[in-house]
């Protein structure tokens, strides 16, 4: 049973720490966002760790799918799970771009990049197991209301 689950556990603590490093390397400049304009439809701050914490959660268990497959498809895992790292890569860095630089409108532009990034996990994954690419739908709904907010607060706050 340990075996079977291990890789998920790996997995998601791998995703989750991505997040939590995001968030501790963030946390200085975390006060912005109560500080800056933001548009009628932003949620409270509270909402966004609770949100992410299920959406890495998501994450991380879905690459342990995808890895269940290695054996089977490895070209398509390999470059599937490639996409998923650079993927965590360019969200850990949105957070520093739009935090910790407070540059808006760069941190648009790199959500863009990360939104094109999702989809191309999604589309990779889908190959592999539909499954774990339906479960990044929600990641990938919410990563294109964090754009609109993103660009909303740059032009609100020019």
């Amino acid at each position: 049973m340990l075996k079977k689950l291990k890789p998920y556990i790996v997995s998601v603590v791998i995703s989750l720490a991505v997040g939590g490093l995001s968030a501790a390397v963030t946390s200085g400049s975390m006060d912005v966002y109560s500080k800056i304009n933001r548009p009628a439809l932003s949620p409270p701050a509270i909402l966004f760790p609770i949100v992410w914490t299920i959406l890495f959660t998501l994450m991380g268990i879905s690459a342990a799918i995808i890895w269940q497959f290695r054996e089977r498809k490895s070209e398509d895992v390999r470059n599937a799970l490639v996409v998923y790292a650079v993927n965590l890569a360019v969200n850990f860095i949105w957070s520093l771009i739009f935090f910790n630089m407070q540059a808006y409108l760069f941190a648009f532009i790199w959500i863009l990049l990360l939104i094109a990034v999702i989809v191309a996990m999604i589309v990779l994954f889908r190959k592999i197991s539909p499954l774990a690419a339906y479960m990044q739908i929600p990641y990938l709904l919410w990563v294109c209301f964090a754009a609109y907010l993103n660009l909303a607060i740059y032009l609100l706050n020019r």
